[in-house]
């Protein structure tokens, strides 16, 4: 199964956010730049994290975005349930199935186990079990601005 950038992106943004001080703010630009991913794709997922409550936005001059909650509190694979359109593995996941062997095929069976351990082990995860240590992760991040001022 792969995550599509949307949900791999809200991860990023979450990850970053957590690595900062707590009431540290940062800007779009900022991430993007240290991730090296469009700007435009990060508006509209910030856009979606706010209005799922993750973060915070701040409007104004001198505003930004920081975590809504405590990251012990952001579970992983609910933010994966919330920010993935869907997880049809296959054809007969769909509504609109017509495979002929619906009727008796074990796999999606056997697939809809498989997805419901790896969403399980993700619900065993919280963004503070990702970023056991944000001063290594501002240090990764520093770098990568600083390559890029250069």
């Amino acid at each position: 199964m792969k995550l599509t950038l949307y949900t791999d992106y809200s991860l990023r943004v979450l990850i970053y956010l957590a690595s900062k001080p707590k009431e540290e703010l940062s800007t779009i630009k900022e991430i993007a730049d240290s991730y090296q991913i469009s700007k435009n794709h990060l508006m509209k997922v910030t856009y979606e994290l706010g209005k799922m409550g993750m973060i915070e936005t701040i409007r104004g001059r001198y505003g930004g975005i920081k975590l809504a909650k405590d990251p012990a509190d952001i579970n992983i694979g609910k933010v994966v349930r919330t920010t993935e359109e869907d997880f049809e593995l296959v054809e007969c996941f769909s509504k609109d199935n017509s495979c002929v062997i619906t009727p008796v095929c074990g796999l999606k069976h056997a697939l809809a186990k498989a997805l419901n351990a790896y969403l399980s082990v993700l619900d065993g995860y919280t963004l503070a079990d990702l970023v056991t240590n944000p001063m290594e992760y501002r240090m990764l991040f520093q770098e990568q601005q600083h390559a890029e001022d250069h």
